[in-house]
């Protein structure tokens, strides 16, 4: 998911080309509060001239801010996607937005539940804590999960959240973590946070093949120039295509465990094996 300011007539120009899997509109942190309006209704002129908005999301406002409603009045209409909610701090407000969702896609005639939800869920202390509820609640309209440690290094009034060599401090490891496992337990896409450092594409690289290995199945980006390095890490190779589909065949007599290489397979690994060609 490749950001771009509601605001900024040039960079949204510019985004299409970039190569995203998705576009997200933003009209939270990206804009002040003074051209809350006018990215309204730069993101309803942007979206009226594509035809397909199966990758066009809008980044909203959080509840706490007072804008949000404001916001999908304006974003309903034009038809994205799906939006973006930030700043979450627990179920409820999850219930909030759907039913503010509800309403506006029954006043515009559209179908229910058409409009998905992108959940930014570690940005609020009150989230972090309450983690287990949003897994045992989970919405219908969830169909993304993300994570984010800046704003929550702001809630807590704590400074940097990454140690010098880019590492994240213990905190925001627990967020990632917490997000990581949320979003599994949702069945849910799982997202990774921003990588500032746009201009490091080695280090953006083995941090995209960390956040794959880990579980993440995408990641955020903040510049076009990042989004060919995150494409690529996540795509399987094809050294990792073949062992799939060789642990696959190994399996097509019904066996419990089979040997390839030396190596023990159960299970598990032909579910992992299937997962990986179903998304090469």
């Amino acid at each position: 998911m490749l950001f771009v300011p509601a605001d900024s007539e040039k960079k949204l120009a510019k985004a299409a080309a970039a190569g995203a899997d998705a576009l997200v509109l933003d009209l939270e942190d990206a804009v002040l509060p003074e051209r809350k309006m006018q990215a309204r209704g730069m993101m309803r002129e942007y979206l009226s001239g594509i035809d397909d908005h199966t990758r066009l999301w809008v980044r909203v406002n959080d509840l706490a801010s007072g804008e949000t409603l404001k916001d999908l009045a304006q974003v309903v209409p034009a038809g994205p996607a799906g939006i973006l909610l930030p700043k979450i701090r627990g179920p409820e407000d999850l219930s909030v937005v759907g039913h503010y969702l509800d309403a506006l896609e029954a006043a515009h005639g559209l179908p229910l539940n058409s409009m998905r939800i992108t959940a930014i869920v570690t940005e609020t202390p009150m989230a972090m804590l309450r983690m287990g509820e949003l897994a045992q609640q989970a919405h219908p309209r969830i169909s993304h999960v993300a994570w984010g440690g800046e704003d929550l290094s702001s809630a807590l009034g704590a400074g940097d959240p990454r140690l010098p060599d880019g590492r994240w401090r213990s905190m925001y490891e627990h967020a990632r973590n917490q997000c990581l496992l949320l979003g599994h337990a949702l069945g849910a896409e799982v997202l990774d946070t921003v990588y500032v450092n746009f201009k490091d594409a080695e280090g953006l690289r083995n941090a995209c093949l960390q956040s794959r290995y880990d579980g993440f199945t995408g990641r955020i980006a903040i510049h076009p120039d990042q989004v060919p390095v995150i494409n690529a890490a996540f795509t399987p190779s094809e050294a990792e295509r073949e062992l799939a589909q060789r642990i696959v065949a190994a399996f097509v007599d019904g066996a419990g465990a089979v040997s390839l290489d030396g190596k023990m397979y159960d299970i598990p690994h032909l579910k992992a094996a299937r997962r990986l060609l179903a998304a090469a």
